[in-house]
């Protein structure tokens, strides 16, 4: 039964992570601990097999429609790394505490900023807005609206967009959570790149991220087959229909849709904050 209940649960984690480029982790991990009393260790475990089983479902709908931009994945995750290895060197000297409050009024206040309207712009790459950085790499380029019209975008702040990823793995190794909510905000916010394309780039990025991971828990033999194999499933199925919705969805709608989820997830780790033990 509980099989059953969890698969299905999968399929909605795995149809929201899609959409918004955040995996489905935040979804299961409560849902495992909370409700179905799994143990932290095989929870995570699970949480990770999910992450990858989305950006896996959905990053073949997002490359054929020309949503994901690889280059800037590939640059991105260099920041990624870099600051999962300082968060893990630093882990022991920083209170938990202080991280999940910080965290927390950071997207609150990230959350409001994102409810300004921006979109990209019909017509040639600008110049005068593409960072030098992109010039060079190659990192600006094109999407298609729902008209099927074409959006060429331009890639601004890159050094900016790597410190975030940089923040991102930080919080990622000390808190143990996925940074896809920070991925999506470094390319949105600092980036300017569409919402549409953070989203699907984030996706592709975050299953290259829980890979390594999944795979060092899998060796230490917590990957439990019962847990992981529902959650794997409901998570391809939900991140399919979830890709092929948002590739159709207004760019205003899944930007609400987005901040919400952020709102919720900034309440949740300002709760878990005030409620550890100093």
């Amino acid at each position: 039964m509980h099989e059953l209940i969890l698969f299905l649960i999968s399929i909605g984690a795995g149809f929201l992570g899609a959409l918004l480029g955040i995996g489905g982790g935040m979804i299961i991990v409560p849902v495992l601990t909370l409700f179905l009393h799994v143990d932290i260790r095989y929870a995570v475990a699970a949480s990770l097999i999910s992450i990858v089983a989305t950006s896996s479902g959905a990053a073949a709908s997002f490359l054929k429609d020309r949503m994901t931009n690889l280059r800037v994945a590939v640059i991105l995750e260099l920041g990624t790394v870099s600051g999962a290895i300082t968060g893990f060197l630093v882990s022991g000297f920083i209170a938990p505490r202080f991280l999940f409050l910080t965290f927390g009024i950071f997207l609150l206040f990230t959350g409001a900023f994102m409810f300004r309207k921006r979109e990209a712009t019909l017509g040639p790459i600008d110049p005068e807005k593409n960072h030098p950085w992109s010039q060079r790499l190659g990192l600006a380029g094109y999407t298609t609206d729902q008209q099927g019209l074409q959006i060429q975008y331009n890639v601004e702040n890159v050094p900016l967009g790597i410190f975030y990823m940089y923040f991102a793995g930080i919080l990622s190794a000390l808190l143990g959570i996925g940074s896809g909510i920070l991925k999506v905000l470094a390319m949105d916010g600092a980036m300017k790149l569409p919402i549409k394309v953070s989203t699907a780039t984030s996706n592709f990025m975050i299953g290259v991220t829980a890979a390594a991971s999944a795979g060092a828990y899998f060796a230490r033999g917590l990957v439990r087959p019962e847990i992981a194999a529902p959650v794997a499933v409901g998570i391809i199925l939900g991140s399919w229909a979830g890709a092929r919705i948002m590739i159709r969805m207004q760019p205003r709608l899944l930007r609400h849709i987005f901040v919400v989820v952020l709102f919720i997830v900034a309440i949740q780790m300002i709760v878990k904050g005030i409620s550890i033990e100093s």
